[in-house]
Protein backbone atom coordinates (compact mmCIF):
# COMPACT_ATOMS: atom_id res chain seq x y z
CA UNK A 1 0.00 0.00 0.00
CA UNK A 2 2.86 2.36 0.71
CA UNK A 3 4.07 2.07 -2.91
CA UNK A 4 0.63 3.02 -4.20
CA UNK A 5 0.40 5.99 -1.83
CA UNK A 6 3.90 7.20 -2.74
CA UNK A 7 3.20 6.87 -6.45
CA UNK A 8 -0.12 8.75 -6.15
CA UNK A 9 1.54 11.51 -4.14
CA UNK A 10 4.40 11.75 -6.66
CA UNK A 11 1.98 12.03 -9.58
CA UNK A 12 0.08 14.75 -7.75
CA UNK A 13 3.27 16.80 -7.31
CA UNK A 14 4.46 16.15 -10.88
CA UNK A 15 0.97 16.96 -12.22
CA UNK A 16 0.91 20.34 -10.50
CA UNK A 17 4.46 21.07 -11.70
CA UNK A 18 3.45 20.07 -15.26
CA UNK A 19 0.73 22.72 -15.19
CA UNK A 20 3.26 25.29 -14.03
CA UNK A 21 5.71 24.18 -16.74
CA UNK A 22 3.02 24.51 -19.42
CA UNK A 23 2.13 28.03 -18.34
CA UNK A 24 5.69 29.27 -18.04
CA UNK A 25 7.11 27.48 -21.10
CA UNK A 26 4.38 28.75 -23.42
CA UNK A 27 4.72 32.26 -21.98
CA UNK A 28 8.51 32.27 -22.34
CA UNK A 29 8.21 31.17 -25.98
CA UNK A 30 5.36 33.56 -26.86
CA UNK A 31 3.11 30.67 -27.82
CA UNK A 32 -0.36 31.95 -28.83
CA UNK A 33 -2.85 31.38 -26.00
CA UNK A 34 -5.60 29.92 -28.18
CA UNK A 35 -3.39 27.40 -30.01
CA UNK A 36 -3.36 23.79 -28.84
CA UNK A 37 -0.33 21.98 -27.57
CA UNK A 38 -0.28 18.63 -25.80
CA UNK A 39 1.48 20.38 -22.94
CA UNK A 40 -1.91 21.83 -21.99
CA UNK A 41 -3.26 18.41 -21.04
CA UNK A 42 -0.19 16.81 -19.46
CA UNK A 43 -1.14 18.00 -15.98
CA UNK A 44 -4.67 16.63 -16.27
CA UNK A 45 -3.36 13.27 -17.48
CA UNK A 46 -0.94 13.07 -14.55
CA UNK A 47 -3.53 14.16 -12.01
CA UNK A 48 -6.21 11.83 -13.35
CA UNK A 49 -4.26 8.70 -14.35
CA UNK A 50 -1.57 9.03 -11.72
CA UNK A 51 -3.12 10.71 -8.72
CA UNK A 52 -6.87 10.01 -8.77
CA UNK A 53 -6.78 6.50 -10.27
CA UNK A 54 -4.05 5.40 -7.86
CA UNK A 55 -6.00 6.81 -4.91
CA UNK A 56 -8.95 4.66 -5.98
CA UNK A 57 -6.60 1.68 -6.36
CA UNK A 58 -5.30 2.41 -2.85
CA UNK A 59 -8.81 2.22 -1.42
CA UNK A 60 -9.51 -1.03 -3.28
CA UNK A 61 -6.22 -2.43 -2.01
CA UNK A 62 -7.20 -1.51 1.54
CA UNK A 63 -10.54 -3.31 1.16
CA UNK A 64 -9.41 -6.38 -0.79
CA UNK A 65 -5.67 -6.66 -0.10
CA UNK A 66 -4.78 -6.56 -3.78
CA UNK A 67 -1.12 -5.67 -3.41
CA UNK A 68 -0.23 -9.13 -2.15
CA UNK A 69 -0.79 -10.79 -5.53
CA UNK A 70 1.57 -11.21 -8.47
CA UNK A 71 -1.08 -9.92 -10.88
CA UNK A 72 -1.33 -6.71 -8.92
CA UNK A 73 2.42 -6.26 -8.91
CA UNK A 74 2.47 -6.64 -12.71
CA UNK A 75 -0.39 -4.14 -12.97
CA UNK A 76 1.38 -1.59 -10.79
CA UNK A 77 4.68 -1.58 -12.66
CA UNK A 78 3.21 -1.79 -16.17
CA UNK A 79 0.71 0.95 -15.31
CA UNK A 80 3.47 3.27 -14.15
CA UNK A 81 5.58 2.54 -17.24
CA UNK A 82 2.50 3.31 -19.37
CA UNK A 83 1.92 6.65 -17.66
CA UNK A 84 5.57 7.64 -17.92
CA UNK A 85 5.82 6.72 -21.62
CA UNK A 86 2.54 8.39 -22.52
CA UNK A 87 3.14 11.58 -20.56
CA UNK A 88 6.78 11.77 -21.58
CA UNK A 89 5.82 11.71 -25.25
CA UNK A 90 3.10 14.30 -24.63
CA UNK A 91 5.71 16.61 -23.08
CA UNK A 92 8.13 16.01 -25.93
CA UNK A 93 5.50 16.51 -28.63
CA UNK A 94 3.97 19.52 -26.89
CA UNK A 95 7.37 21.14 -26.40
CA UNK A 96 8.15 20.71 -30.08
CA UNK A 97 4.81 22.34 -30.94
CA UNK A 98 5.55 25.33 -28.72
CA UNK A 99 9.02 25.67 -30.27
CA UNK A 100 7.49 25.57 -33.77
CA UNK A 101 9.08 22.25 -34.72
CA UNK A 102 7.52 19.18 -36.28
CA UNK A 103 6.85 15.99 -34.36
CA UNK A 104 7.65 12.61 -35.87
CA UNK A 105 6.34 9.06 -36.09
CA UNK A 106 8.72 7.83 -33.39
CA UNK A 107 7.06 10.03 -30.77
CA UNK A 108 3.63 8.78 -31.83
CA UNK A 109 4.85 5.18 -31.77
CA UNK A 110 6.31 5.43 -28.27
CA UNK A 111 3.14 7.16 -27.06
CA UNK A 112 1.20 4.27 -28.58
CA UNK A 113 3.33 1.82 -26.61
CA UNK A 114 2.49 3.79 -23.48
CA UNK A 115 -1.21 3.50 -24.25
CA UNK A 116 -0.85 -0.22 -24.88
CA UNK A 117 0.93 -0.62 -21.54
CA UNK A 118 -1.89 1.28 -19.81
CA UNK A 119 -4.48 -0.97 -21.45
CA UNK A 120 -2.66 -4.18 -20.55
CA UNK A 121 -2.17 -2.99 -16.99
CA UNK A 122 -5.87 -2.22 -16.57
CA UNK A 123 -6.74 -5.74 -17.71
CA UNK A 124 -4.27 -7.07 -15.13
CA UNK A 125 -5.83 -4.83 -12.49
CA UNK A 126 -9.33 -6.15 -13.18
CA UNK A 127 -8.07 -9.74 -13.15
CA UNK A 128 -6.42 -9.07 -9.79
CA UNK A 129 -9.55 -7.36 -8.46
CA UNK A 130 -11.79 -10.19 -9.68
CA UNK A 131 -9.57 -12.77 -8.01
CA UNK A 132 -9.67 -10.83 -4.73
CA UNK A 133 -13.46 -10.40 -4.87
CA UNK A 134 -14.00 -14.11 -5.54
CA UNK A 135 -11.65 -15.02 -2.67
CA UNK A 136 -13.39 -12.52 -0.37
CA UNK A 137 -16.80 -13.95 -1.29
CA UNK A 138 -15.60 -17.49 -0.50
CA UNK A 139 -14.28 -16.37 2.90
CA UNK A 140 -17.53 -14.55 3.66
CA UNK A 141 -19.64 -17.60 2.74
CA UNK A 142 -17.44 -19.91 4.84
CA UNK A 143 -17.67 -17.57 7.80
CA UNK A 144 -21.45 -17.33 7.43
CA UNK A 145 -21.75 -21.13 7.37
CA UNK A 146 -19.56 -21.43 10.47
CA UNK A 147 -21.70 -18.93 12.35
CA UNK A 148 -24.91 -20.67 11.23
CA UNK A 149 -23.66 -24.06 12.48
Amino acid sequence: MKKIFNAAFSYMIIGVLAGLFYREFTKANDFPEGDFTQLSVVHTHLLTLGFIVLLIVLVLDKVFGLSGSKLFSWFFWIYNVGIILTVGMMVWHGSLTVLGQESNAMIAGIAGLGHIALSVSLVLFFLSLRKAIVADKAVTETTARSIAD
